[in-house]
Parts: C-alpha cells; structure tokens; sequence
C-alpha cells in the first residue's frame, strides 16, 4: 500500500528502448518527481535492442516496478514472452524473436530482480479510494484490456481486485474510462508508439486533488532513430523498428475492431477526473 497523496508518474512497457527510458528519467527529473513517486507497470523488456541495458536502467533508478509478463518468463527461463498473441500471428512470429534476444542479453542478476518484482501494487487515495496496479488484468497478467473493452468485463477485473479502480499496462494505448463509481486506467507505454501515426510515446501523471484524482496523459519526444537503429544492427525483425519511426504497429491482431478503426490518429487524449465518491469500505485490496 502506497500513498497517492502528491503527483506520481506511471508508465509501462519500457520494451527494451533504453534510449525512451532515459528520456522518461529525464522528464521525471525535470518535474521534479522523486523515484519513490514513479512507477513502471511491468514489460521493462520486450521488442527493442536494449534488454540488459534498459533493465539496468530501471533497476539503478529506485522507481517501483511491477512484475510483466516477460519478466515473469525471463525469470523463469521460459522460451517465450508469454504476451498472449495467438500461434502463428504477425505478433507471435516477431516475439519469437526479439525474445531469444532478450534471453541472451539479460543477466542472471537481473533476471533474478524480475523474479522478485511483486504482481500487484495499491495505490490510495486521501479520500480512501484504492486503485489496484496491475500489469494486464486483475485475472491474467497478459490480458489485453483496451479503451472499447466491454463495461462488465472492466467492472469484473476491478472487483476482482477488492479496490474502487485499476491502473495498467500491457496494451500500450493510454486511456482512462469510467467504469460505474469505479476508473480503469492505461497509462501508456514509452518503449513503443501507441499505433497513432507518430513516434511518440505515453506517460500519465496522477495527481491528487480536492475533489477527486485527476489523470493527464503526456507524450515523451526522444531518439527513436537511434533506437531504430539499435534494433537493426542487432538484427531484429524489421516490423518494430519500422514502428518506432512511423508511430504504426506491425500488426493489429491484439487490437478490438473498435480500436483499430483508429488507427494511424494522432492522440490526444484529454485530462480525466476521478471525482470524490464515499469509500467503498474495507475489502480484499492487498499489495
């Protein structure tokens, strides 16, 4: 259980881009934001030429970080990432492997740390509300959950959590929604595009106020040639180094058919209010 009671930073899937993840320490820094008020949803490695790099990045940064998916796998030593793409996609054809790489690349050092990261985290607000932080969903660590995901599929992941709403990764598009009293939020990703058309990448700031939580989502700028360029002399597959100078994912096959409908739309996402609600009592939230 963490207090939510000055600004933090979230962001997930660093991705193996060390080049975004020193911008995103940079901008923290530049706000003024402390390591104790920053958190990381998990995915430290993934589809960039960084692993061992960016995973010592995070590790020397003090920041919180959350058990993903391919942590959970490179820990043990699995012979996938374990991202949930179905057999024979575009997605699990790429996977195959930028995560051999990474399994070269990490220590057992820091594969050691990704065993150890913890799955949940509990954010708590000064009015008592909790938000649950998890990697995917509150059910499956790999689940891919999106803006058009149905109501009653993201109010069952937040009861399971026991906490009044969730923060998350995994799905790499920023968004927050209300879900009933309830808020489901995406705080983006920064190791890769969000699939609008430009190489940005997310983060979010949570920010407590008076009356309620109050949710901006922010685009990092940073060298995404150099980390193309990483990616191309380490000889990965093209299809993600493309996407980090187009903004466009190599595949849509995790995406709703709502989700790629806008595909290729630079983001804008507005500020979200989390207005005050009465607590809703103690329940099973447990870090």
């Amino acid at each position: 259980m963490m207090e939510l009671d000055a600004p933090w930073l979230v962001f997930g899937g660093p991705y193996s881009n060390s080049h975004a993840t020193r911008a995103l320490l940079a901008e923290a820094a530049r706000r003024g934001i402390p390591s104790a008020r920053i958190l990381c949803t998990g995915d430290v490695v993934a589809y960039a030429a960084d692993a061992a790099a960016t995973t010592a990045l995070v590790m020397g940064s003090g920041i919180h970080v959350l058990m993903g998916n391919c942590e959970e796998q490179l820990a043990a030593g699995a012979g996938d990432c374990g991202c949930g793409f179905e057999e024979g996609t575009a997605c699990d054809l790429l996977a195959r492997g930028w995560y051999a790489h990474a399994l070269r690349e990490v220590t057992p050092a820091q594969r050691d740390w990704m065993g150890a990261l913890p799955r949940r985290l509990v954010l708590r607000l000064p009015d008592g509300r909790r938000l649950a932080v998890v990697h995917g969903g509150a059910t499956e660590i790999n689940r891919f959950l999106f803006r058009s995901t149905p109501e009653n599929v993201l109010a069952a992941e937040i009861a399971a959590t026991g906490c009044d709403g969730v923060v998350a990764g995994h799905s790499g598009i920023p968004f927050a929604r209300r879900v009933g009293q309830g808020v489901w939020i995406n705080a983006g990703a920064i190791g890769m595009p969000a699939h609008d058309g430009t190489p940005r990448v997310w983060f979010s700031l949570l920010r407590p106020r008076a009356e309620g939580l109050e949710v901006s989502f922010h685009a990092l700028d940073y060298d995404h040639a150099a980390a193309a360029a990483a990616m191309r002399r380490a000889r990965l597959a093209e299809g993600y180094a493309t996407a980090l100078e187009t903004g466009l994912w190599p595949s849509e096959d995790v995406l709703p058919q709502a989700d790629r409908a806008r595909r290729g739309v630079a983001l804008e996402p507005p500020a979200f209010a989390w207005a005050v609600r009465p607590p809703s009592g103690p329940g099973a939230c447990a870090a």
